[in-house]
């Protein structure tokens, strides 16, 4: 199965759809779930991101073993590389995400990441495949990118730096859009589900001694324990299991769904539940990102199978 995505003009195959609009939902819980989490106990960024790659792999690993999904073939190397370069990617923009919510606000960090994450994945794709994007793909980003400049342009109820939050927040998305397209070539033997929870816990490692130092000490209560079992189960190990079975239903272009619902998830828990507001020219860079969810995709080059 191939996580690439791309551009191209076809109706969404009806099963998987459903699971991917999941996945978007609920990673669009993420940033809120980390920011409640870090406010509550005083924890660092990379503790945060140090505790959702644990919880996370743990789970996702745990379900992973139970549907069987740990055989490991003749690639064992394979399999050691792969999980260190998705732990050293998943490290990065796990950090990177958390340190632009800290320096901005949820709203700004998730919609900078996750609207550039398309247009950074859709243009690597077709370096490495030596393609140009269609019309429709072209279109698409230009959709994408002109939402992202509105957003960025005249942000309002954001405080903090908002050129580190914003280059941090494009460093996130770079990370996932690497990670994405190192994954195109599955490995055999182990689902993808093994893979993401094998790397979740390698990148959670990573950062652990990172982690330890900023100071790691959770709070013996309801709400910091909560808020990292919520952070771990349900933007993490629930919303990427999600996210890969939809993928093997309905392609892997189709999951742009997920990725473009997530910031507009994380925009309307901001706004509803925190104190950002979003400008008349933020209302247009919404518009245009949903325009941009509304345009169809299909599989092209290398699509997902099982």
């Amino acid at each position: 199965m191939s996580t690439r995505l791309s551009y191209a003009p076809a109706r969404f195959p009806r099963s998987g759809t459903p699971l991917l609009v999941l996945a978007g939902v609920l990673w669009g819980t993420g940033g809120l779930a980390g920011s409640l989490l870090a406010s509550r106990t005083g924890l660092q960024p990379v503790a945060v991101a140090a505790y959702r790659l644990l919880v996370g792999g743990l789970l996702v690993t745990a379900y992973a073993a139970v549907a069987g999904g740990l055989r490991t073939g003749p690639c064992a190397r394979a399999v050691v590389a792969r999980a260190a370069v998705t732990g050293g990617l998943l490290a990065l923009f796990q950090t990177a995400y958390f340190a632009a919510v800290a320096a901005t606000s949820v709203s700004l960090a998730t919609l900078t990441t996750m609207v550039a994450l398309p247009v950074l994945v859709t243009v690597g794709s077709a370096v490495l495949d030596r393609r140009r994007p269609s019309p429709r793909a072209a279109g698409t980003i230009a959709l994408a990118v002109t939402g992202l400049v509105l957003l960025l342009g005249s942000p309002t109820g954001t405080s903090g730096d908002r050129l580190t939050g914003t280059g941090l927040a494009l460093l996130s998305a770079l990370g996932f859009a690497a990670l994405t397209l190192s994954h195109r070539a599955p490995l055999p033997g182990l689902s993808r589900e093994a893979m993401t929870g094998l790397g979740f816990l390698t990148g959670g490692f990573v950062l652990l001694p990172a982690g330890l130092v900023s100071g790691m000490a959770l709070p013996a209560r309801i709400d910091a324990v909560g808020a990292v079992v919520f952070l771990g189960l349900v933007p993490t190990a629930v919303a990427y299991t999600s996210y890969f079975a939809g993928l093997h239903r309905a392609g892997a272009a189709a999951g742009v769904v997920a990725v473009l619902l997530e910031p507009l998830t994380a925009v309307l828990l901001a706004v509803l539940l925190g104190h950002d507001r979003l400008g008349g020219a933020q209302c247009l860079g919404v518009v245009l990102v949903l325009a941009a969810i509304a345009v169809p995709q299909t599989r092209t080059g290398a699509t997902a199978a099982s």
